[in-house]
């Protein structure tokens, strides 16, 4: 909690040393158990070695939560081609894992980075199908947890490339994955449902709503997040 408390330059600051110190090669053993044990208990991945969270979305696209290197060793002998990370940030010894593991298995690995606690961009709804149409499949698309950045991207790959509905891209959305929309991240969902409300009940197509009718300012200040929830996932899971 105590980081909250600090300065936005002193934030910036640490950021940047975190991705100095994660976004290169690894080089020696010495560095890989660093790497690993900066995995397993800085970036709570010692969790998603018992669960990863992941499940098919098509028979070509698979979504989870942040992947080990044997994770991600066993997708790659399952067929898969591309690895899609919505984190951004490479500031973890999860990223400088995956990096090395994806350049050995002979995996793609590509940003695309979404938020979880904040109104979808625009630009970035709108590159979304140009991006699903250029990656190699099967793939996967991970955030941390698996719950609701993946969740997010595999809704919104099922209304760009598949044209399901809101209400089915909100399946993606669920209790099942460990999303819960009483928190900040039901900003996702409000996403689905605003363009269910304003766009499909118009007849208008998910793009035509986003060009010329999707507000996300006003979505920010129409949702509501419920502090016990927001305080259960952001402060006790700890979810990004």
């Amino acid at each position: 909690m105590f980081k909250h408390f600090l300065s936005h330059e002193t934030r910036i600051a640490r950021r940047v040393a975190r991705i100095a110190r994660w976004d290169r090669p690894i080089e020696g053993s010495g560095a890989r158990f660093r790497a690993w044990m900066h995995m397993l208990l800085s970036d709570h991945g010692v969790f998603r070695v018992l669960y990863l969270n992941k499940h098919a979305v098509t028979g070509n696209l698979w979504r989870s939560a942040q992947p080990t290197p044997i994770q991600l060793a066993e997708f790659a002998a399952e067929g898969g081609r591309t690895v899609v990370n919505l984190r951004g940030g490479r500031e973890h010894g999860s990223w400088q894992l995956e990096k090395d593991a994806c350049d050995k298995l002979g995996l793609e690995l590509v940003d695309f980075v979404v938020r979880s606690r904040g109104a979808p961009d625009r630009e970035s709804i709108l590159n979304a199908k140009a991006f699903f149409e250029s990656i190699a499949y099967p793939a996967l698309v991970h955030c941390k947890s698996g719950a609701d950045r993946a969740g997010f991207a595999a809704a919104l790959y099922l209304v760009v490339m598949e044209g399901a509905s809101a209400n089915e891209a909100l399946k993606q959305l669920s209790w099942r994955f460990g999303h819960v929309r009483q928190a900040k991240t039901g900003i996702l969902d409000a996403f689905f449902e605003r363009w269910r409300d304003e766009g499909e009940a118009a007849g208008m197509s998910f793009v035509e709503w986003v060009e010329t009718r999707y507000d996300p300012d006003a979505l920010e200040r129409d949702f509501h997040a419920g502090r016990i929830s927001t305080f259960l996932i952001d402060r006790i899971i700890r979810r990004e």
